[in-house]
């Protein structure tokens, strides 16, 4: 019974044991980017752009970090497997990081469960030559039982400065079904946001710790005061913010 939360909390437990280090590096990247106004972004394609989506615009979330949309990888696309041709597509990612402005010391966030594509290694590379830290958010274990798709060999987390493991299944789906071959039930999704959560929150609490009496919290706009109030922080961070706001 409810095998899949089962999992999920197993998988958790090793995270919290497994990836403190790396997200604690995190953290202190993050916080010294929300003090010296640089810009934090994140990108993942298709179902991994979910987690951009998580962490943007989101009442109790960061208001510096920045999506990196590209229309061709969102789950709105018809068809949808056309979605992955595009991750597939070496120079696309290129494209992409093109119509970002990044700055040395920027941070870039990227989630990608097999780390394979040439979007996501493109979009590091790039980033990178421009002195932007990459975080990246994968599956170490999948990523090496795979060959990458992209023209340099490698993988998301060789390409990385801090690499966070979401140690979910190879194939992401964990739950066995007796009868059938194939496993249900993905876990990148509801690891990846507690990870990335938990890293916003630490995040939060060292900015206060370390003197800053407004870090870059979203207020909830159903709040009374909530526009307000994030009008005003939006002024304090604006050279950080790059979406219209």
């Amino acid at each position: 019974m409810f095998q899949y939360m089962d999992r999920v909390e197993e998988i958790l437990k090793v995270v919290k044991k497994e990836e403190v280090e790396s997200m604690n590096q995190v953290i202190d990247l993050l916080t010294a980017a929300n003090f010296n106004k640089q810009s934090i972004y994140i990108f993942g394609a298709s179902h991994a752009g979910i987690l951009m989506e998580e962490m943007y615009y989101r009442a109790g979330g960061m208001m510096t970090i920045n999506p990196i949309f590209g229309k061709e990888v969102m789950l709105d696309r018809s068809p949808i497997t056309f979605t992955s041709q595009m991750e597939r597509l070496e120079g696309y990612g290129v494209a992409l990081s093109k119509t970002v402005d990044f700055k040395k010391d920027d941070v870039l966030i990227l989630h990608s469960v097999s780390g394979r594509n040439p979007i996501i290694i493109d979009m590091a590379l790039e980033a990178r030559k421009k002195g932007v830290k990459i975080v990246a958010l994968t599956n170490v274990s999948y990523s090496k039982s795979v060959s990458s798709r992209h023209s340099s060999g490698k993988c998301l987390h060789e390409v990385a400065d801090i690499v966070i493991d979401n140690h979910g299944d190879v194939g992401d789906a964990t739950c066995k079904i007796q009868g059938i071959e194939q496993k249900v039930g993905p876990t990148s999704t509801v690891i990846g946001a507690m990870i990335l959560n938990s890293i916003i929150v630490e995040t939060c609490q060292k900015l206060v710790d370390q003197g800053m009496t407004y870090p870059p919290i979203f207020y909830s706009a159903n709040l009374d005061g909530g526009d307000e109030l994030n009008q005003e922080l939006y002024g304090q961070y604006k050279e950080s913010i790059h979406y219209q706001f």
